[in-house]
């Protein structure tokens, strides 16, 4: 194998990794379940913002081949700023303990019957020395860690589907698109996308490979976008469709919190599939998937402080500090509270996320700084009842939520940010593309 295909295929199956955490595993067999026979236009709705703004994100950065802080330079130097200081704080706030706490709940307290505390010391002790050795990052987690996921999630996905009775059960959902879309919101993958995207480019550069030029770099990104996108397309979908496939068979106890009815769902679907070493298998993805999302999202919060002190090695190492020690505070709480308390953030910073991504591959003679000003501001304005929605009582944004449309839908956003897009795009004076 030449240098330049190793090192696609290490690139790719590190970016797959750095993706497919604790939600990418979890969230798919349930929402697969609850879906029944409805479960294809779930998919699609959450391929949308699972894989399709994702890798859009990593087709962004390889355009821009900087930092995060480039996503947002074009509305202005500060909101830009700010924007970045919310997404990292958010990150090593959410999705990072949750990744420890998933790991605890599911893969390691059931067998050891360890404390969080304890697992979550050692797990974000273990993220430390993984981080603190970022060069090494690609390698470590594209050779080794992610086949092995990646060959454990089509044996439990390939099995689990040969041996179902292809029965479905009835959709619990009245809009399918619209849950796949809303639930693709909790696996992080977009805030994911401009987070890794980062950690990779700066692994490139730590590498200090042949491809330090920029249409080579270009490239590589790419490809390695497009290639990870398929494997979490493969994976998801096989997830989702082997939930729904086992719905007639698992039976889920809804007693149980969310968080641990998808546990039980997959440990269910694990020993189907692969008999009483499904449980074994089943921890060792968890752990496994999860450890790689922390990794990413640590060394890309970690990377972003060190550019703001001059590119200071001490500020990254402090950075890391701070962030593993909040995962372990953070992972004291158990993965469903977690969930809940990402929602309206969710809210709040996905949809801007998602424009910002998608601004940022437009060509230039369209995306504007004063394109990107008018979305921004239009999505930010409409997506405040989505965020408002889960913080007051139910029904207090009604009269609200009737007149703006798809705000049912916690989507208000939406058509307000195309149409200041294509009237903004259309007024203003034309620009060269560069």
């Amino acid at each position: 194998m030449n240098i330049q295909r190793k090192e696609l295929l290490v690139t790719s199956f590190a970016l797959f990794s750095l993706f497919f955490g604790a939600g990418n595993l979890l969230l798919p067999p349930l929402l697969g379940y609850n879906a029944g026979d409805n479960w294809l236009w779930v998919t699609i709705g959450f391929m949308i913002t699972a894989v399709l703004i994702p890798i859009i994100g990593i087709l962004a950065h390889s355009k821009l081949q900087g930092t995060m802080y480039n996503f947002g330079k074009k509305v202005s130097p500060w909101f830009s700023s700010v924007y970045c200081v919310i997404v990292y704080i958010i990150s090593v706030a959410i999705p990072s303990p949750r990744t420890a706490s998933a790991t605890h709940e599911i893969a390691i307290h059931p067998a050891f019957g360890t404390s969080p505390l304890l697992t979550s010391a050692i797990y974000f002790a273990l993220v430390l020395v993984f981080v603190l050795n970022r060069s090494k990052i690609l390698n470590l987690i594209g050779k080794f860690l992610t086949p092995f996921i990646v060959i454990m999630l089509l044996a439990v996905i390939s099995i689990g589907l040969s041996s179902s009775a292809f029965t479905t059960g009835t959709s619990t959902f009245k809009t399918p698109l619209v849950s796949g879309i809303l639930e693709g919101y909790q696996t992080f993958d977009a805030i994911g996308a401009v987070v890794v995207g980062a950690v990779i480019i700066v692994s490139l550069n730590f590498k200090n490979m042949k491809v330090s030029q920029f249409e080579s770099k270009r490239k590589l990104i790419r490809q390695s976008g497009f290639i990870a996108g398929g494997g979490l397309f493969i994976i998801y979908a096989g997830l989702i469709a082997t939930g729904a496939y086992y719905g007639s068979e698992i039976k889920v106890d809804t007693a149980l919190s969310s968080d641990m009815q998808r546990a039980s769902l997959l440990r269910g679907i694990s020993i189907a599939a692969l008999g009483n070493f499904g449980n074994t298998v089943l921890s060792i993805l968890i752990s496994l998937a999860c450890f790689t999302t922390a990794v990413g999202i640590v060394a890309g919060t970690a990377d972003y402080f060190r550019g703001l002190f001059n590119k200071s090695n001490t500020a990254y190492i402090i950075t890391a500090v701070i962030a593993c020690i909040a995962g372990v505070g953070v992972g004291q709480l158990d993965f469903n509270t977690i969930i809940h308390i990402a929602l309206p953030v969710l809210m709040f910073i996905y949809p801007i996320t998602i424009v910002l991504i998608i601004l940022n591959v437009l060509p230039n003679r369209i995306a504007t700084p004063l394109v990107f000003r008018a979305v921004v501001m239009v999505t930010f304005i409409f997506s405040i009842p989505d965020f408002l929605s889960f913080i007051l009582s139910k029904g207090s944004l009604d009269s609200i939520v009737e007149i703006i449309p798809l705000a049912k839908y916690n989507l208000g956003w939406v058509l307000p940010a195309v149409l200041a897009l294509v009237i903004t795009a259309l007024v203003q004076p034309k620009q060269k593309d560069i």
